[in-house]
């Protein structure tokens, strides 16, 4: 079976494409070339790289795009829409010209929100996704990761979100502040992410001042890079859930990432008393390509 379109899922710091025969993915690829680490000029070449032999020798392959490829600064950038809307409108893909003439590039827009101010790139993908397969949904979605989404749902449409960057100042913490000494490279304790998660979100106040006895605790007692890792983890994600109670409290809500963190996610929620369950993020992403790719106009 041969491939008719091709899915590109391309972020900061990876590039993932499938090769696609409708809805069903035939193969899969990913390279360590996002868009942090490409000029404009490059993103082509490196699109090339992964893909070459999955293009027909003539005629034209339609790829379908989202994330930080729309960036400024990315291949092209892909206006944001401004919510509420629904997550995807396939008529504002953003038609990439190429040098090789066997690509039809096309860059789905990202959103943005007015007051209070945030953006995502990539996450609306996923909502369409998800909201392929459950159109009647109303309530929240938590995306976790290095910039963590939480989002409200109603009617089809994003009716508001906020943006947590819980994964990135865990690494800023973890790699390049005194913590660096305790922690290194170490992974986080799932028990211990968990343990400090119910402390953070039961008292966030108290989720600051608990980051430096991390560095005391290690000293005085010998604590463990795993478990010092993982109560950093946990102090954050609890001061995010706590931010985010708004989100969660009243609604049922959705985790949409990686298994391990969503079930990290997931423990805490349900401790808490919220009604929740969990969703593979990739799943999602290619649910919402195919669904944008159904709309593309033939021409942008």
């Amino acid at each position: 079976m041969t491939p008719n379109w091709i899915a590109v899922d391309w972020g900061t710091t990876r590039l993932r494409a499938w090769a696609m025969r409708d809805a069903q993915p035939l193969g899969a690829r990913s390279s360590d070339r996002g868009m942090s680490a490409l000029t404009p000029t490059e993103f082509e070449p490196a699109l090339l790289d992964l893909i070459a032999d999955w293009l027909p020798a003539t005629g034209r392959m339609r790829v379908v795009a989202c994330g930080m490829v729309g960036a400024r600064g990315g291949w092209a950038e892909a206006s944001y829409r401004a919510i509420p809307c629904p997550p995807i409108d396939p008529r504002r893909a953003t038609s990439i010209p190429t040098r090789d003439p066997r690509l039809d590039v096309r860059i789905l827009p990202g959103l943005s929100q007015a007051e209070p101010p945030d953006v995502m790139r990539g996450e609306e993908t996923q909502i369409a996704g998800f909201l392929a397969g459950h159109p009647d949904f109303e309530g929240a979605l938590c995306l976790p990761g290095t910039h963590s989404k939480w989002v409200r749902l109603s009617r089809g449409r994003v009716e508001r979100f906020r943006s947590f960057m819980t994964g990135e100042i865990f690494a800023l913490l973890a790699g390049q502040s005194v913590l660096r000494l305790t922690i290194g490279t170490a992974r986080p304790d799932p028990t211990a992410v968990v343990q400090a998660g119910a402390q953070a979100l039961a008292d966030p106040h108290a989720a600051q001042s608990g980051l430096f006895a991390l560095r005391a605790a290690a000293l005085l007692r010998g604590l463990a890079p795993e478990q010092a890792a993982g109560r950093l983890s946990g102090l954050l994600i609890g001061a995010e859930l706590a931010a985010a109670r708004d989100f969660w409290q009243d609604a049922p809500t959705v985790i949409v990432g990686a298994p391990d963190l969503a079930r990290l996610y997931e423990t805490l929620l349900l401790a808490a008393g919220a009604r929740t369950c969990q969703k593979d993020a990739s799943a999602l992403v290619l649910a919402g390509l195919a669904a944008a790719r159904l709309d593309l106009p033939e021409d942008t």
